[in-house]
């Protein structure tokens, strides 16, 4: 079947993708959340389009749409990361940063802590990288999640930063830095997320009563 952006995708929402064969039957799994955050995606922001008039506009649709998109593109990114605890993928490449970060600092540190403990790093990276789409494609504590994302792109940037493989551009990295800081700057989640729903609807949340609201408050 020749690749094209309706195939793709098409592949990819019935767990069919190259990714998720390599998977065996786990692709069902991944297949079944993927379709889970996304239809909750939609149906949270319906119900705030619906009880939220001030939810009913373009910014707020266009942050929605962009905000799934960019989870979904955690979601894929999440696959390769499998299977656990270090798949082929990420060996590789965090053993590119040994000799590709920017600075002797990192390389030093890639080299001597992080892939001695690859297995004990791997399942981290997946859940990281798992907790970035959950929060991205339902809206929840995107403030929070949002910085995290950055400084973990960040670490990307930096830590392939010499000349490797051509099929590299560190824009590429920085671009998506740029998102993720703008997302939490801007509260996406706010826009057609649970973060609206939690500052709507949940007054602890909404009046920053308590310990938990206060830092939910905060995190949305």
């Amino acid at each position: 079947m020749p690749r094209n952006p309706p195939t793709d995708i098409w592949q990819f929402l019935a767990a069919a993708s190259p990714d998720h064969l390599e998977l065996g039957h786990w692709r069902y799994v991944l297949g079944s959340l993927f379709a889970a955050l996304l239809i909750g995606s939609i149906v949270i922001a319906f119900q705030n389009w619906a009880r939220d008039p001030e939810q009913r506009t373009g910014c707020h649709l266009g942050t929605w749409l962009v905000r799934t998109l960019i989870g979904c593109m955690w979601f894929e990114g999440m696959l390769w990361k499998l299977p656990l605890p270090v798949s082929a993928g990420l060996q590789i490449w965090t053993e590119q940063m040994a000799s590709r970060a920017a600075f002797d600092a990192h390389r030093d540190l890639v080299r001597d802590v992080l892939l001695p403990h690859l297995a004990q790093l791997g399942p981290l990276v997946f859940l990281a990288e798992l907790t970035f789409a959950v929060s991205m494609m339902l809206g929840l504590g995107v403030r929070l999640v949002g910085v995290l994302a950055m400084l973990f792109v960040t670490n990307l940037w930096l830590g392939i930063y010499q000349p490797g493989d051509p099929a590299e551009w560190p824009w590429s990295y920085v671009f998506l830095m740029m998102l993720m800081f703008l997302f939490s700057l801007y509260a996406a989640g706010r826009s057609l997320g649970l973060d609206a729903v939690l500052r709507r609807e949940v007054a602890s949340v909404r009046e920053r009563r308590g310990l938990f609201g206060r830092l939910l408050n905060i995190v949305s």
